[in-house]
């Protein structure tokens, strides 16, 4: 006696980041708060914590993006200024932002920056744009998304 399936033909699964219509530029922060390389550390310290974010893009008068400064970074500070009982008003934030920036392209699809979050380890990225800081993406912006069309095909 034969055996009859009654599953039907199977249709033909594509890569769901292709079908995914959204781009890290439709959900990017764009009004960004950014900081100077001549601005105090003390002074980033005050922003993160009355806009409550964790780190920010560092800046020319230029809006070229040539560091990010973050909470851990300003720890660092407070930790070495604590240690060798030296004056925190004078630390700038050139001193102690990080240089060698990763950033994202505007066009990538959502879900393969969500990827690029998972591999990275980083919590937000930087958007470039003929050698201009025009946003940012952080893994938030993508799990708002994400809720958002909960219960949807990802399409």
């Amino acid at each position: 006696m034969a055996i009859k399936s009654f599953q039907g033909a199977r249709k033909q699964q594509q890569d769901a980041s292709e079908e995914f219509p959204f781009k890290v530029r439709d959900i990017m922060t764009k009004d960004l708060i950014t900081f100077k390389p001549e601005q105090t550390v003390e002074d980033v310290i005050d922003t993160l914590i009355k806009y409550k974010i964790s780190g920010g893009p560092v800046v020319n008068d230029n809006n070229e993006l040539i560091g990010m400064i973050s909470e851990g970074d300003c720890l660092k500070q407070i930790s070495e200024s604590r240690y060798y009982n030296m004056p925190m008003e004078n630390d700038l934030v050139e001193k102690r932002m990080i240089t060698n920036v990763e950033t994202i392209d505007g066009n990538m699809n959502v879900l393969d920056a969500a990827n690029k979050f998972l591999e990275s380890r980083r919590r937000r990225f930087p958007i470039v744009e003929d050698g201009k800081l025009v946003g940012q993406i952080s893994q938030k912006d993508i799990l708002i998304v994400a809720l958002n069309l909960k219960g949807h095909d990802w399409k």
